[in-house]
């Protein structure tokens, strides 16, 4: 079984900063691309950033040179450093991972969700 277990949303003010991690566990075999993907209150899912095994990156425009993603291979862990957040950030951030498990081939997990709330 693969879990994803997210850390780090909460309260912050325009103009700051907050670090989001996501650590995968369970029986894995690879993990290839990690991302964060981010829902607003009645608005869909969107691809905020993803980045491969080798460290290749993409970002939403919305975003972009704002946010920075990293991963950790040998923790199996990815971050998400948000500067300059705006009210517009607001949202559920969501970890996701597509990654090969000791007992199925590749597949796309989710972690639960973390709230990110820009706020004055």
């Amino acid at each position: 079984q693969v879990q994803l277990v997210e850390s780090g949303g909460g309260l912050v003010q325009p103009g700051g900063s907050l670090r989001l991690s996501c650590a995968a566990s369970g029986s894995i075999y690879s993990i290839n691309t990690m991302g964060w993907y981010r829902q607003a209150p009645g608005k869909q899912r969107e691809l905020v950033t993803t980045i491969t095994r080798g460290g290749s990156t993409d970002y939403a425009d919305s975003v972009k040179g704002r946010f920075t993603i990293s991963r950790d291979n040998a923790k199996n862990t990815v971050y998400l450093q948000m500067n300059s957040l705006r009210p517009e950030d607001t949202a559920v951030y969501y970890c996701y991972a597509r990654l090969v498990s000791v007992v199925a081939g590749p597949r796309d997990y989710w972690g639960q969700g973390t709230l990110v709330t820009v706020s004055s």
